[in-house]
């Protein structure tokens, strides 16, 4: 399992988001923690942002990590779909 690593873009934009989104957050996190594989996550590459991953929280909002050595994920961005992508 990786270890999952906070940035603190992620943690500040993590407190901006409503209860229940934050609730899937945490879910989505688990699922990342344990299988960043994960079918439901559908983890994917970010195109033009080279080693920059999406995953899935629900149909509206995405969250973005990076891959770095010694399996560890490091999280960079939660928020909805469109501008996360845009600024992974």
């Amino acid at each position: 399992m990786p270890e999952v690593e906070f940035s603190k873009s992620f943690v500040q934009h993590l407190a901006d988001l409503p209860e229940q989104t934050r609730k899937k957050v945490r879910k989505t996190l688990r699922l990342l923690a344990e299988n960043p594989r994960h079918p439901s996550l559908q983890s994917k590459p970010i195109q033009g942002a080279p080693g920059i991953y999406e995953a899935r929280v629900d149909r509206f909002w995405r969250l973005t990590y990076e891959r770095l050595p010694g399996d560890v994920l490091r999280l960079r961005v939660v928020g909805r779909h469109d501008e996360t992508i845009r600024n992974p």
